[in-house]
Formats: structure tokens, C-alpha cells, sequence
């Protein structure tokens, strides 16, 4: 019987094998006869080629004395060609003003309303105040919030034509409408204690309406379920007991124009006082801005962002409002029902988009 000389081996390692069965790194050397002084064998005199002994040196290096100066000039630099870019910004710019300033763009805050931002705090602040970053970035926010424009009473104490307050969800698929109702209910109902009444008429996503009924069984509202326009005001009538009327709509594509038709049918039999455009903050700005022009025809005037919680940058939303003029109304930061959702505000917004996650 063979003998296996290669039991009592441990297997080597994958990470392992490249530096136990490859060739030692070679040391540089001079061209010519090699010195004297040095070892013949390259084991003595000096440190080992291995991997290890890399590593001690890599650990060991200390970092360039010049390189933090080499990275104040390298900012200074940048901040003057963004200077010259936008054609705005006069003088030099301190480092906290261009901090914040970067601060933005990395957001996606568009050029032209960072400029203005930039160009506002410059106005604001007097120069010694422009070097202070708590002095800087709180003049930020607060011309940032400006641009910020929110829906008034968004709950009104009684409408003008003595119906429920009516108001209706449309978007894409996908955004959160249904949860974002089921907030808005539980919202409605336990904090301000008001009669509410559910409708929806998304049958085409599965289990939909399960997921509609589980929250109104929860919360304690009835919900109704629409399939045509006439069933859809017969709904609104008979709802007429409550104080809010809160509608729920099947998502649809922007793309589908047919589709965009149907929901339009059911918020004109609806008649309702506002209707609320919800968008994922997720989405980018080419893709948020073909949506509200889609949207436009079924007169959608209020704005909802929702997941903003999951958002990589919250800077495309200041430019999407700027472009599409919608007032905001609320934005959602999460998925419980009712905590995470928000009235929309212009301070708390900004101090997102800043960064400041604790701040509202």
C-alpha cells in the first residue's frame, strides 16, 4: 500500500497559496557588480521580501508633511473654477462657504441655485462670520428653505362647499400610495380626531385591497371599493358622514397614456379639493420631472415624496419643485404606520438635503 506522504499536510489557503507557492518578490537592485556590503543571499543584513515585512513597511510610513497642503491648494483650485463656471461668485471663497457650497453640488443641488445660495449667504454674512461652518451652514439653510415651497392648511376646519374633505393619491407604481393613505388616515383619525373614510381603486395589484383593509380594519375606518366612476361617487356619497375622504388609486406608468385617461375618469367623478402627486424620492431628476408632466392631466397640485429615508441625495427635489411649481405637502421617511410621515416643512427639508438627518 502507497504511503500518502501528504497527509499530515495542512491545505493551504486560497489568499495563501499565491504568496506560499509563488516566487518571492524580488528586491530592486542596481545595475553593475552587486555592492560589497550587501548580504549575497538576500536573507541577511536585511528584511525578508515577503509579504509581511510589506505590510510592517505600508503600516510603518509616515504621510507626505506636505499633502495636507497640497489638499487645501487642490480645494482652493476647484472652488475658483467653480467660481469662474457660474459667473456669480465674486472674490475669493473661504473654506467654509466652498465646504458647503461642494456640499450642494454633491447633493445634486443644480448649479444655478447653488450659486444663488452661495451668493445669498455671501450677502448675509459679514466677512469675518464667513469663515465660522456653524455660522455658514445655518445661512445655508435658511435660504435653502426659501426655495422650498409648501401647501397651506392641509387640513382645513371645513370646506367651502360642506363635503368631506376629499383628497386623492395618483403616481406610478410603486411610490407607496397605499402606504402613504394608510399614514395619512391613521394621521387624520388618532392625532386629530377626525371621521375618516377610505376608497380605493387599485384592483389590479395583488392583494391590494387586502393590504388597504388590514389598515382601516386596524385603524377603525370603512373603506370602500371603486371598479368605475359611478361606483366612485356613489362611494363619495356614501362616505358623506365622514369628515375626510382619503382615495387611493391604482399606480400606473407614465408611459401608459390610456391608463393616465382611466385615473383622470375616477378623480373627475371624485371631484375631490386636492389632489396629491406622490413621487419616490429614489428616482432621478429626468425621471421625477416625466412623471409630474404625465401626471399634469390629472391636475395633481400637491407633491408628496415618499422614501426619502433610502434616498442616496435629496438635492433633485429642491430642483424638481423649482421646475414643476408644486407646492409640498408631506414626505415619508420610512415604512410605519403613522410615525413616518411628515407635514411638509422648508426647514426640515433643507436640513435633509444639507445632511443634518437629526434636524426637523
Amino acid at each position: 500500500m502507497r504511503e500518502d506522504r501528504h497527509a499530515d499536510v495542512a491545505p493551504v489557503l486560497p489568499v495563501a497559496r499565491r504568496f506560499v507557492l509563488s516566487p518571492e518578490p524580488r528586491l530592486p537592485v542596481s545595475a553593475g557588480r552587486p555592492s560589497a556590503s550587501a548580504p549575497s543571499n538576500g536573507t541577511e543584513g536585511a528584511e525578508k521580501a515577503t509579504p509581511a515585512a510589506f505590510a510592517r513597511r505600508d503600516v510603518t510610513k509616515q504621510p507626505d508633511p506636505g499633502l495636507h497642503r497640497e489638499i487645501a491648494a487642490l480645494k482652493q483650485m476647484v472652488g475658483q473654477v467653480l467660481q469662474r463656471q457660474s459667473g456669480t461668485l465674486q472674490g475669493a471663497m473661504p473654506e467654509a462657504l466652498f465646504n458647503e457650497y461642494l456640499s450642494l453640488i454633491q447633493s445634486e443641488v443644480a448649479q444655478e441655485i447653488a450659486d444663488e445660495l452661495c451668493a445669498a449667504v455671501r450677502a448675509e454674512l459679514p466677512e469675518s462670520e464667513l469663515s465660522d461652518p456653524s455660522r455658514v451652514r445655518a445661512s445655508f439653510r435658511r435660504h435653502l428653505a426659501r426655495h422650498v415651497p409648501v401647501a397651506p392648511n392641509l387640513m382645513p376646519a371645513a370646506t367651502a362647499d360642506g363635503r368631506p374633505f376629499t383628497l386623492a393619491l395618483v403616481g406610478p407604481t410603486g411610490v407607496g400610495k397605499t402606504t402613504t393613505v394608510a399614514k395619512l388616515a391613521a394621521s387624520f383619525k388618532l392625532r386629530h380626531h377626525r371621521r375618516v373614510g377610505l376608497i380605493t381603486t387599485d384592483t389590479y395589484r395583488i392583494a391590494a385591497v387586502d393590504q388597504l383593509r388590514t389598515y382601516a380594519n386596524i385603524i377603525g375606518t370603512p373603506l370602500k371599493v371603486a371598479l368605475t366612476p359611478q361606483e366612485m361617487r356613489e362611494a363619495c356619497q356614501s362616505l358623506d358622514h365622514c369628515e375626510v375622504i382619503l382615495i387611493d388609486t391604482a399606480g400606473r406608468s407614465p408611459n401608459d397614456a390610456a391608463r393616465l385617461e382611466e385615473i383622470q375618469a375616477f378623480t373627475d367623478a371624485a371631484d375631490p379639493h386636492e389632489v396629491h402627486l406622490v413621487l419616490s424620492s429614489t428616482c432621478s431628476e429626468p425621471a421625477l420631472m416625466r412623471t409630474i408632466e404625465r401626471f399634469s392631466a390629472v391636475r395633481a397640485d400637491r407633491v408628496i415624496f415618499t422614501k426619502t429615508d433610502e434616498a442616496v441625495s435629496l438635492g433633485v427635489l429642491i430642483n424638481v419643485m423649482r421646475k414643476a411649481g408644486k407646492e409640498l405637502s408631506f414626505i415619508t421617511t420610512g415604512q410605519e404606520v403613522p410615525d413616518h410621515i411628515e407635514p411638509g416643512n422648508p426647514d426640515r427639508l433643507a436640513s435633509l438635503v444639507l445632511g443634518e438627518k437629526g434636524q426637523g
